[in-house]
């Protein structure tokens, strides 16, 4: 073995293995005091790739259960309301058994009458006050959206075009309707902002048209009415188009707003419709409605209106019995969803944190190794540095 004093070969030796042991040494202090194993990249590429879409899923998953507590608040209080709408309706319909009997005398049915009015009354102050973070529940505001009839064809001149609307129904932004008839355009006009979109159902004839179409406005307040145009010679009749256009229906089905993301990823929604119970939409319909029967004390003067108004009664009771129903079907959905949500989070975080956690014993066993080693290192690294003393003792002799 050859003697140097120019280049200690052994002391560079000895510094790079303690640099190597200080850097394995400071890897493991990061694990212990982050809690992390892989802490960056290039810690663990294909893990930290892995672990973040699962902590992308986990808080998706995480906000998606929120969501859907969220929701079970919105039903929990709409249904609240509904419980006491149906105890109005219970006595409405208990005083309206009451005043079929022939035994009253005018003075006690105008009594009656005006305890039906004073319910009535409160009937519509429940449906306005319920509201959940400043949306009004019971007004029909998020209901879901029925199907409307298009009328009103007349006859008319070449290039002339005929207006008919879709009666009593309100669109809201981003609903879904189906055009069903041949030649005919569907407009949704928003009249807050004068915007407007319209769909142009193609002349097939022979065919029966059927087209999907989604309209999406910035804000509510939307009318719906098809146009119907003919280009050729001379007049012609709107009933020329009644088996393609005069009476067919649109579908709206719309979103209400009360749509709950209980999922990381989309299409993960409960949709939950919130019905009107206002006075003016319960009841048999149109004027039986309960608004349209009791409009003073003289709503039960005669036992023949005891009985039309019992019967708009039982339908009332009816509506509002099935909406319920819906809204405990949605929020049994919604606490499946919880459960499922919670399950599922612990699940995959359990399966992130394999990946991304560090085993504090195993590096706890590491450290206490690499700092033997670096002990042993600066030991060594002081015997290399002496090492070309030995070359004095030959110089000296």
């Amino acid at each position: 073995m050859s003697l140097q004093i120019n280049t200690n070969v052994m002391a560079i030796n000895a510094q790079r293995n303690l640099a190597v042991t200080n850097k394995e040494m400071g890897n493991l202090f990061e694990k212990l005091s982050s809690g992390l194993r892989v802490n960056r990249a290039a810690d663990d590429a294909a893990g930290l790739a892995i672990s973040e879409k699962m902590r992308a899923q986990i808080r998706g998953m995480k906000q998606g259960l929120r969501n859907a507590q969220d929701g079970v608040s919105m039903i929990q209080t709409a249904e609240g309301a509904m419980s006491e709408t149906h105890a109005i309706l219970q006595r409405m319909r208990e005083l309206t058994v009451q005043a079929g009997s022939t035994h009253l005398s005018a003075s006690d049915r105008l009594a009656i009458g005006e305890e039906l009015v004073t319910l009535r009354s409160e009937l519509d102050n429940i449906a306005t006050r319920t509201r959940f973070n400043g949306l009004s529940l019971l007004t029909g505001a998020l209901s879901v959206v029925a199907g409307g009839t298009l009328n009103g064809l007349a006859t008319l001149d070449t290039g002339v075009t005929v207006t008919t609307t879709v009666e009593g129904r309100d669109v809201n932004p981003a609903d879904t309707f189906t055009v069903a008839g041949a030649g005919s355009d569907v407009t949704i006009t928003n009249t807050t902002t004068n915007v407007s979109q319209t769909i142009t159902a193609q002349n097939m004839t022979g065919t029966t048209l059927g087209e999907t179409q989604l309209l999406d406005f910035d804000a509510l307040g939307l009318r719906l009415h098809m146009d119907v145009t003919t280009a050729g010679a001379g007049p012609f009749t709107a009933a020329a188009y009644a088996t393609d256009v005069n009476a067919e229906t649109l579908t709206l089905t719309g979103d209400g707003n009360a749509t709950f993301r209980v999922g990381p990823d989309a299409g993960d929604n409960v949709v939950v419709g919130f019905t009107d119970i206002q006075s003016s939409a319960l009841g048999s319909g149109g004027a039986t409605n309960l608004d349209g029967l009791i409009v003073d004390n003289t709503a039960l003067s005669s036992v023949a209106k005891s009985d039309v108004l019992l019967a708009s009664i039982d339908a009332a009771i009816d509506q509002v019995s099935n909406q319920r129903a819906k809204l405990g079907a949605a929020q049994n959905q919604m606490e499946s969803a919880i459960n499922s949500l919670g399950v599922s989070v612990e699940n995959l975080s359990a399966s992130e944190s394999r990946i991304r956690d560090a085993d504090i014993a195993e590096v706890s066993s590491r450290l206490v190794s690499r700092q033997i080693m670096q002990q042993a290192g600066v030991a060594v690294l002081s015997q290399a540095n002496t090492a070309p003393q030995a070359v004095l003792q030959l110089l000296q002799g």
